[in-house]
């Protein structure tokens, strides 16, 4: 009696260099995210009266506010402002993230 075939997965020497793959995979996408968290994202609002920077941590890291935009009789539209520059920022960093991760593992159907 043959021995049974598990798809490949049946002989030492397969398991072994699917293992190195495994691994060689894992260190990349460990590179990868530390790159992702280094990395800074601004966005800007009200045609860039304000601007944020948010790192790859997802953490606002900077915040900066054109003093023609400080109306203090319209105290709700400079936080619209800053909200949407801050969600915008943190879309970007987001998108990246996602790029990158489904570029170390294509084919994996959005698993990031």
């Amino acid at each position: 009696m043959g021995r049974p075939n598990f798809g490949g997965f049946g002989g030492g020497a397969n398991m072994q260099q699917l293992m190195r793959q495994a691994q060689k995979m894992q260190q990349q996408m460990q590179e990868a995210q530390e790159r992702l968290e280094e990395a800074e994202y601004e966005a800007t609002a009200g045609g860039g009266m304000v601007s944020v920077k948010v790192s790859g941590k997802r953490e606002l890291t900077s915040i900066t506010i054109d003093p023609q935009v400080v109306d203090p009789d319209d105290i709700e539209m400079l936080q619209d402002l800053v909200m949407a520059a801050v969600n915008e920022a943190l879309r970007k960093g987001e998108e990246a993230r996602e790029t990158a991760m489904n570029r170390m593992a294509p084919g994996m159907g959005g698993l990031f």
